[in-house]
Order: C-alpha cells, then structure tokens, then sequence
C-alpha cells in the first residue's frame, strides 16, 4: 500500500465538566452523518463486485494492486470499494519523530481520499512480489509482500513492505476485511521466506 503519512498525536487539554454533554452531543450527530456517508458512497452504493475480481484469492488479491496501480490521475474508487467488506478498515504502521511505531487507522473512503491526493499528482504502482497464507473456514490471513515502483517498466521499487490481508469468504465470493502493513527498512529487512510465490 501506498505510503501515508501519519499525523503526530498531540495532547490537548480536558474539556471542562460542564460543556462534556454538549459536545458529545455535536460528536454523536456528525457521526451519525459521516457514518451514514461512509456505508454507502454516492458512486459505490449500488455497484456490484467485478465476478472476476472477488472469485478466488489470486484475483482478489490481484485487484487489490490493480485498482491503486495507474499513471498520475484519478483511480476506479468505485472498483476498489467492491473488493471490501462493510466496515473494511486499512491501516499503515509508521514511525512517529520521537522513532514510536504508531498505527493510522482508516476507512476505505478515508484511504482513498489520503491516496487520491498523492496519486493525482505522481504515478504509483505496486505488485505482489511474494505470498505466504494460511485459512481455516471462511478465514483467510495472507503476508502479501509487495513492491512500489514510479512507473510500469522501473526495474528498481522506490519502496517494499509486507501487506498483511485478513480475507473473508461467505461462499460466493471474497472480501477484504483489513489490509494492515509495515515497510521495509534498513533496521526491518524482509525475510527470504516472505519472498516466495504461492501459486
């Protein structure tokens, strides 16, 4: 996943006693509004998942880098909001200043506004280079290992990591449930056996 930088957390002092009520109450209301907005975008709200993208956990995972893959511009959002389960969530690992790892939690719309921003100015391309799973059931955990590239012939990636994809299949199709990720470093090598293919 594209990287996405995460906002330091400041401390801010405690509301007074007396104004708590009323700001839960503003906080309660512009939830219920953005949580409305959230379950169904305007252009995703009846759109179907692509069969071909959702039929098997190759294509699942392939759509994933294809639909945030593209020369600088707009990307298919709608797409991209298919492959998702309701209440899908994506969240980066970072270093804050102080060297903390933090997580940055996301919605997909949240993403997709963050990764919208930088992609109409940059192109951005990613592929799977290496995978390792395990399901049980309806479950499925996948260390997708992946490399960034500026263009689609670069032969060097500006940028590798490992997407961690919590999968979910409920027997006609796949779902995305959350896509959690770290990047690599020079103190966070990837290991060799993350680099292997499955077929």
């Amino acid at each position: 996943m594209p990287s996405l930088r995460v906002p330091e957390r400041r401390r801010r002092p405690a509301p007074r006693v007396a104004h708590l009520a009323a700001c839960a109450a503003v906080l309660l209301a512009a939830s219920a509004r953005l949580g409305a907005q959230a379950a169904a975008p305007p252009d995703t709200a009846h759109r179907k998942a692509a069969p071909a993208d959702v039929k098997s956990i190759d294509a699942i995972m392939h759509a994933a880098y294809d639909a945030i893959s593209g020369p600088a511009g707009p990307r298919d959002w709608a797409r991209f909001y298919t492959l998702f389960a309701p209440d899908a969530r994506l969240i980066p690992t970072r270093r804050d200043s102080t060297g903390k790892t933090v997580l940055l939690t996301l919605t997909t719309e949240k993403f997709a506004q963050m990764a919208a921003a930088s992609f109409s100015k940059r192109p951005f391309y990613e592929r799977e280079i290496g995978r390792e799973y395990n399901s049980f059931g309806a479950i499925t955990q996948v260390f997708s290992t992946y490399a960034s590239f500026a263009g689609p012939n670069d032969p060097t990636p500006f940028q590798r990591g490992i997407n961690s994809f919590q999968l979910f299949n409920d027997g006609t199709r796949w779902y995305i449930v959350t896509i959690y990720w770290d990047i690599e470093r020079p103190d966070n090598p990837i290991p060799d056996r993350y680099l292997h293919v499955q077929p």
